[in-house]
């Protein structure tokens, strides 16, 4: 049966999931990892490659806390970023799926680097449909420059869904796991980081 998903707003969170350019990307560092040790604005992170990554935070860095969400918390029109993988017949089937709150969104389709053959969609949710095993949202993205398209989406009782709170540099804690979407590279080799979501009630994805 089909359900127009009701209401307009949605508690979410400003978090710096989104997509940049190719330009961008090629001088940006994602990082994703757990944190080795916090001196001041200085924070080791041991990535999930292996690697040790000098994260040099801002003075007014944005610290998120990742927490649980639930599909009931995603009401018409209310901004998604999921990330997802085909199944063998094609289906889009989501990993996570982030919620935001109403407002300026980076919209958009494309290659994820979460798993091999992932993929990122930030967009709108507009409806949900039973599935025999789950859910299945439609979620309208925009492809530039004035055009828009729609991905349908599975969610199952595997996908994790999170949205975040707001933090600070406290909760930056050696152990816990860390995801920057972008962070520029310093003459030194360090990352200069803008914003940063941490594991609060969850760890974002590794």
């Amino acid at each position: 049966m089909k359900m127009i998903l009701p209401g307009l707003a949605v508690a979410g969170v400003v978090a710096a999931l989104a997509a940049t350019t190719g330009a961008a990307q090629a001088q940006n560092v994602r990082v994703r990892g757990a944190i080795e040790s916090v001196d001041g604005n200085t924070v080791m992170v041991k990535s999930r490659d292996g690697a040790s990554l000098k994260l040099v935070l801002k003075d007014n860095a944005n610290v998120r806390g990742v927490v649980k969400a639930s599909l009931a918390d995603v009401k018409a029109a209310t901004n998604v970023a999921i990330t997802s993988r085909p199944r063998a017949d094609g289906t889009l089937e989501a990993v996570e799926l982030r919620i935001f709150p109403p407002g300026p969104f980076n919209s958009f389709h494309g290659d994820w680097d979460l798993t091999p053959g992932s993929f990122m969609t930030n967009g709108s949710a507009q409806t949900s449909v039973a599935a025999v095993d789950g859910q299945v949202l439609t979620v309208e993205y925009k492809i530039p420059p004035d055009k828009t398209d729609v991905k349908k989406i599975l969610v199952t009782p595997k996908t994790i869904i999170a949205t975040t709170v707001a933090g600070n540099k406290d909760d930056l804690k050696p152990g816990l796991r860390v995801f920057v979407a972008g962070a520029p590279k310093l003459p030194d080799g360090s990352l200069d980081v803008a914003n940063i979501q941490v594991e609060k009630e969850i760890p974002p994805p590794q």
